[in-house]
């Protein structure tokens, strides 16, 4: 089982960019996913999440209005659209699965940086 996060690098404050997370072994339509972050010297947090079908979705405050998470299940990929991109963005960002609808990600990829410069 293995998810891969990618699409990170270096953007402009005001850039975007588009994070993937590919699944291989996994069949993510039976997941919640989620996207988590850890900035230099700080926790992980929580950046948002999808259902299974991607009819629900959820932001932390700092985010909601400038990302998207989104999924397509027949590429068996979950997206992170990232807009108007904030030094305070930057951080290693991090995919994860879920089974059950709340509680701890059963699965998580290995981090794609994302550096915003001002």
């Amino acid at each position: 089982v293995q998810l891969q996060a990618f699409g990170g690098g270096l953007v402009q404050a005001g850039g975007s960019l588009r994070l993937s997370c590919a699944a291989s072994g996994l069949t993510l339509s039976s997941y919640n996913m989620g996207w988590f972050r850890q900035a230099p010297g700080k926790g992980r947090e929580f950046v948002a999440t999808i259902s299974r079908t991607g009819g629900t979705t959820d932001y932390r405050d700092s985010v909601k209005g400038r990302f998207t998470i989104s999924r397509d299940n027949a590429k068996n990929t979950v997206y992170l659209q990232m807009n108007s991109l904030e030094p305070e963005d930057t951080a290693v960002y991090y995919c994860a699965a879920r089974g059950k609808s709340f509680g701890v990600y059963d699965y998580w990829g290995q981090g794609t940086k994302v550096t915003v410069s001002s």
